[in-house]
């Protein structure tokens, strides 16, 4: 009981600590994290071996710190080092070179860079009522993966990402839409390209919105398996959005790499799919692996202080779910440090389909839904479900987390 005394203490405390209210639910800028110094990053041959994951709160300089007002800085480290050693920059784009109309019940966006255009095509459903109504942006379709009565029903409206005007699944290097805007950057992977898409949308909304009766200001992402990778990048890289689902990511999603290289026949470094990721990212595989700078619980962490929920299926090992269930419990110490654990939950369960929400995970999906699109505080988002893995000690992956009770 003291030791439960004690945590719950310090949780309060990092909450009060930050201008004495809790950080904000999404931001009105893609990066708050842009104006930071850029970083200069090792070769791989002279970056050190580091056996567990690294500790989000240690800068480059191997200082250390876990105040709220630090972590834009933490941000800014992170998505530098995660775009230099695995995905290659996300290409930046100013709001006045976005144009956004709604034909019918499609918002239609035009990106314009250097004399060169692309166009995205969003179809939109709109629940019953006048809006503006809160959005999710679903990977594939409207809702992603997800069952669409868990929005519409709820008042959400849906906006369905097309990946292949930015990106084909399987990119050919300089042949893909986004090349054309970017000739000089073949090397990018898809998960720096696709989340660039997405970013474009909610620029487009956020011009478009009122004539849509969409609320750019609650906006959430989602997808399944390498859309629910997309979905994570995309929230991970663009602060507007609030409320991030993804939904069976596996391997190159929440999972720590360093995690599942320890374990059977799983997504690795060494045998992902490389059209997703710099090429260069190779060199880490294997005993490579332990070189990487950072890990995927950082990646997760990037959403923080905004709202993130991981579902995962223990029933397909490719997905690998104590990897990512070990760096899930890693990432959510990051939003223990700031007193709000309720925005950050994981739901890992087996008996169903992949891509298939079982029953069992609609009530915290909808509770996601409730409180961060529209507001619900009574909506109970302590979501920390995986009782198949309660065996296995995450602390010896994360000796830094020095909060020992279960959650």
């Amino acid at each position: 009981m003291k030791v439960k005394t004690i945590v719950l203490c310090s949780a309060m405390l990092a909450a009060a600590v930050v201008n004495g209210a809790e950080p904000p639910l999404r931001y009105d800028v893609e990066n708050t994290a842009a104006g930071f110094p850029l970083l200069n990053h090792a070769p791989y041959e002279e970056l050190p071996d580091i056996a567990t994951l690294p500790d989000p709160f240690v800068f480059a300089d191997g200082s250390r710190s876990a105040d709220f007002d630090q972590w834009e800085r933490h941000r800014s480290e992170i998505l530098q080092m995660l775009w230099h050693y695995e995905l290659g920059s996300k290409p930046q784009v100013q709001k006045d070179s976005v144009d956004a109309v709604m034909d019918g019940d499609t918002l239609v966006v035009t990106v314009h860079e250097r004399g060169r255009t692309l166009t995205l095509h969003a179809p939109v459903m709109l629940p019953e009522g006048e809006g503006p109504f809160p959005v999710v942006i679903g990977v594939g379709f409207p809702t992603g993966s997800l069952p669409s009565e868990l929005f519409l029903d709820n008042g959400v409206a849906a906006v369905a990402f097309n990946f292949t005007e930015v990106m084909s699944h399987t990119q050919k290097r300089g042949e893909e839409p986004i090349n054309r805007l970017y000739p000089e950057s073949t090397d990018m992977g898809a998960y720096a390209g696709w989340p660039w898409g997405i970013s474009r949308l909610i620029d487009g909304l956020e011009k478009a919105g009122a004539r849509a009766r969409l609320d750019p200001r609650r906006i959430a992402v989602t997808g399944c398996s390498f859309a629910g990778k997309m979905a994570l990048y995309a929230g991970a890289m663009d602060e507007r959005i609030t409320l991030t689902i993804a939904q069976e990511p596996g391997g190159g999603g929440v999972n720590a790499w360093r995690v599942s290289e320890t374990l059977g026949n799983v997504e690795r470094v060494g045998n992902t799919n490389y059209a997703w990721f710099l090429e260069s990212m190779r060199r880490f595989a294997d005993s490579g692996v332990s070189r990487l700078p950072m890990d995927h619980h950082q990646l997760a962490a990037l959403v923080a202080p905004r709202a993130l929920l991981i579902l995962g299926n223990t029933d397909y090992e490719w997905l690998a779910d104590e990897s990512g269930y070990v760096s899930a419990r890693a990432a959510r110490e990051v939003w223990l440090q700031f007193g709000i654990g309720d925005r950050m939950g994981y739901s890992i369960e087996g008996g169903h389909g992949h891509c298939r929400l079982p029953e069992g995970q609609y009530p915290e999906v909808e509770a996601f839904v409730k409180r961060f699109l529209l507001g619900d505080e009574n909506a109970d988002t302590q979501v920390t479900r995986a009782p198949m893995f309660d065996g296995v000690d995450w602390h010896v992956w994360a000796p830094w987390a020095l909060r020992k009770t279960a959650r």
